[in-house]
């Protein structure tokens, strides 16, 4: 069943290994944030850093997997329809907002939205990671220069991922101007239970 997380939202679930989580992007150019946590123990949590060493790469795609601060495999990406993601930025909170948006409203983001969703589960505001940022479109220039540029998703461009161990999964609809060209829309996703 298709589930929709409402703009500049955020929401939790938990998979079972085995689950297959889709996240869909139903109108095109918005951001999702993902964090996943082992169930039942938060202390092991996501990991960029791992990722990245253990994938040999910073481009992550279709068979790639998402490691834990434990170096264990937490989600293999088994599908992936989008041009890109972005592991590298954190997610966006009341100081984005403070520093990068001077002449907006502040919003408490996705970090707020997240650690809300997580309390539940015993996540702590300081234990959220970097997280996967599904659909977002940050480009490094040679110089090494980062750049946030709106997505280049089409209306119903998906990644499914594999839970590799029982997890709890923070999702959002990504709350920040530059990440969705200034546009707040909608993430959809559903879950497909392995028994």
């Amino acid at each position: 069943m298709m589930e929709r997380i409402a703009p500049r939202t955020g929401t939790a679930l938990q998979l079972a290994k085995g689950d297959i989580l889709t996240v869909y992007d139903p109108e095109g150019g918005q951001v999702s944030d993902l964090i996943a946590v082992a169930d039942g123990d938060p202390g092991e949590i996501l990991s960029n850093g791992r990722t990245f060493d253990y994938e040999e790469s910073v481009r992550l795609t279709t068979g790639s997997r998402l490691w834990s601060n434990r170096s264990r495999v937490m989600l293999t990406i088994i599908e992936d329809t989008a041009p890109h993601h972005d592991f590298l930025l954190t997610p966006c909170s009341y100081d984005t907002f403070r520093l990068f948006y001077a002449d907006k409203p502040l919003h408490r983001g996705c970090f707020g939205n997240l650690a809300e969703a997580l309390e539940p589960y015993g996540v702590t505001p300081d234990m959220i990671p970097t997280a996967f940022n599904i659909f977002m479109n940050v480009p490094v220039a040679s110089d090494g220069k980062i750049a946030v540029l709106p997505p280049a998703t089409k209306p119903g461009d998906k990644v499914r991922f594999r839970a590799e161990m029982d997890l709890v999964i923070g999702l959002t609809a990504c709350s920040a101007y530059a990440s969705n060209g200034g546009s707040f829309k909608p993430i959809d996703f559903s879950v497909e239970r392995a028994s």
